[in-house]
Formats: C-alpha cells, structure tokens, sequence
C-alpha cells in the first residue's frame, strides 16, 4: 500500500463521478479529498445544479453501506439516529438503527429540517457515534456525511446552526455548468441517467487503509504554524464577528494531507494550506454587519487573509 495506490484509487473514482457529474473536475477532487481525509461535505447551490447527484455518485462509487436521508419540516431527531422499540414477544427493547448507520450517509437538503433534527448529527458527526436511551453505539468506518443544503434566503429553509457547520470538514459550491457540459449534459442524461451505469472501483476495507496512508503524510512544523496563524487571523480580523475555532485548524490540516496525497505526494506544502483555506475556513467565520454591507462575504475576506498571512519559506 503506497501513495501510488492511492493516486490510482482517486483517479478511477474521479473518472467513475465524472462520468455523472458532467464538467465539474474541481468540485469532485474537493469531494474526494474530504473522503480521504475523514471528513464530511456540505454542498450549497441553488437546487437544480447537480448537489444531490454528486453526492449519490460519491456513494456509489465506493462498494460500502449507503443511506439517503431527505430532510423535511417533520422530520425527527430519532429518524436519524435510531429508535428503541418494545418487543412485545421477547418483552424487551430493541434498538432500531437510523439513517446515520451507514459508511456514507448522503442527506438531501439538510437545512429544510428544523434545528432540533439537525442536532442529531452533532454527535455522530463529531465522535462517530450515536446515543440512544444511554447507550452508546459505535458507527463503522470510514463514515461520512454528505450533506446538500439549499442557500438560506430559500423559501422553508432553517440556517445550520454555528455547531454544525464547523464539523463540515469543507463546503462546496457546484455552480452552474459550462454551455458545452449543459450540451453534453442533455445528450448524457437525456434518455438514463449515468448514476445507474456507476459501478463501484473500491470498497469499505481498501478505503480504511488508503485514509491510513493519508494520516502518515508528514506536515513540518513550519507548515502546522502557518495553518494556525491562517485561522488565528481569522479571529483577529475587523471584518469578521466569529473566526474559525480549533477543530478548522486540524480540519484544514487533515484535508491538506489528503490534497497532497492525492497529489503524490508523502507531505504538506504551504500551497495545500492556501488551496483548502477557503473551502475549509470560509463557512465557519461571520463577517460583521458593515462587512456585509461592503458586499464583502467569507470566501473574500478568507481571500484577504491568505494573502496578508506570511509564507514560511524553505523546505517543508
């Protein structure tokens, strides 16, 4: 098992997810980074540009469980994590696991269920467990939430609250596409759908072991002090009213280490940093009121930010 290996696996899922994600290279190398870093996604755009399809295509790709769970206004905090049921022939309570019980757990438009729902996956998320009536229940590896959320000034939308946005390891925007991958995209899907024609290029077992190749990548110190001051700034800037927290630091150390993996390499670069730094950082910070009115958002204040931090030099 070596970086090679890795590199090959990351190439056939990003060919298998391109074959149904049309024109969209960036968003699915981000994805794959997330997965092999342990992380989780949250994809945010309009409805219509493909959310929902990369996700399932992600899924797909890896021979593993998958569970879909679509969020709604009724939608209970149990309908996620599980249920315990009383059995009435053997007179006792039987735990009934939820959707969250699967190696990827795609949830469609997270944000359209009521803060209390969403709560459900702040544990599981954060420690890959789940709680239910005082027992505690392991999930399996690799895990991970891919989550698709429409933009808040949506009609019957909830914001996420700050809690569960920081444990999204990264957030993504589709975009809409090119007028040649629109074109492309009609011919494609005009009469199937490419999702039924994925079929899986690696399994559960060899994901466990590739995302173990990735936490041996090695990261100078050099390289974790200019992460912390990237996300120190954050909590030092005039535009901004809450700057990233402790966990986007390793979470943005982690994702580097998957980008340089997949890149072919055994360790960090100051560039991995300045390339995650805004899909890692961006939806963590809140930008003050009269940033906002300057139509200065996140991703450009994190823009700024990268660009005044200082560079460690030399060797990594």
């Amino acid at each position: 098992m070596d970086l090679a290996d890795l590199t090959e696996t990351a190439d056939r899922l990003q060919t298998a997810i391109g074959g149904v994600v049309e024109g969209k290279p960036e968003s699915i190398e981000l994805a794959l980074t997330v997965l092999f870093a342990e992380g989780h996604l949250l994809i945010e755009d309009v409805p219509g540009v493909g959310k929902t399809m990369l996700a399932k295509s992600l899924a797909r790709a890896i021979d593993c469980s998958v569970r879909r769970i679509q969020f709604t206004p009724d939608l209970m905090p149990s309908d996620v994590t599980g249920v315990s049921v009383f059995n009435q022939e053997s007179r006792e309570f039987e735990f009934k696991p939820g959707g969250v019980f699967a190696n990827v757990v795609v949830g469609d438009e997270i944000n359209r269920a009521s803060p209390k729902t969403q709560s459900a996956l702040l544990e599981c998320m954060e420690e890959r467990q789940v709680t239910v009536d005082g027992t505690t229940y392991p999930l399996d590896t690799p895990f991970m939430v891919v989550a698709t959320q429409n933009p808040i000034e949506m009609e019957g939308t909830y914001p996420l609250p700050e809690a569960q946005r920081d444990r999204f390891m990264v957030r993504l925007a589709m975009g809409y596409p090119s007028v040649s991958d629109e074109i492309q995209m009609i011919d494609t899907h005009g009469a199937h759908t490419g999702l039924d024609a994925l079929e899986p290029v690696t399994d559960a077992a060899h994901m466990r072991k590739l995302i173990g190749l990735v936490r041996s990548v090695y990261v100078s110190d050099a390289v974790k002090n200019y992460a912390v001051a990237l996300t120190g700034a954050t909590r030092t800037s005039p535009e901004l009213r809450l700057g990233a927290s402790p966990r986007a630091t390793l979470h943005l150390v982690r994702a580097a280490k998957a980008w340089a993996a997949l890149d072919g390499r055994d360790y960090v670069l100051p560039d991995d940093i300045q390339a995650l730094a805004g899909p890692v950082l961006a939806h963590r910070i809140l930008p003050t009121a009269e940033a906002q009115i300057g139509r200065r958002d996140a991703v450009s204040v994190v823009s700024d930010l990268v660009r005044q931090v200082p560079v460690p030099e030399g060797r990594p």
